[in-house]
């Protein structure tokens, strides 16, 4: 999830707050081209934008990464370790902490196996108190 997304944002806000929505999954999926263009330093143009925050990722976890020789599986774990990252930042927002506050809502992160069909549940953040730093929480 890109941090100025507003318009993936706006339909989060619209499925959470409107229609009740108690379970948002952020899913990825093994083989992603994304992920193996965020770890190149090829431009893509707008999409560099986006590919950004894969790279942010890539850089907080580079130490663990660069110990994985094999490419694939290199890229496999960046690909689990950015849907966690996604995860986090959307419990960061104000409208999901704004609903944890009325509600149970649960955030979901999944990777799905293209070749197998087979999803690793990776992330689940049932209210925020457990999963995201006190920086992070707002008072409503």
């Amino acid at each position: 999830m890109v941090h100025t997304d507003f318009n993936l944002l706006s339909v989060v806000e619209y499925a959470v707050r409107f229609l009740g929505v108690k379970h948002v999954i952020v899913c990825g999926h093994y083989g992603c081209g994304g992920i193996k263009a965020a770890m190149s330093n090829n431009s893509y143009g707008f999409v560099d934008s986006w590919l950004r925050n894969i790279k942010d990722v890539f850089h907080q976890n580079e130490k663990e990464l660069m110990e994985i020789e094999d490419e694939d599986k290199r890229n496999d774990r960046l690909t689990e370790l950015n849907v966690v990252q996604q995860v986090r930042n959307l419990a960061k927002t104000t409208i999901i902490q704004q609903e944890w506050k009325k509600r149970p809502l649960h955030l979901h992160g999944w990777v799905y196996g293209i070749n197998n069909g087979l999803i690793k549940d990776l992330a689940v953040i049932h209210d925020g108190n457990e999963d995201i730093d006190s920086i992070y929480r707002f008072i409503f």
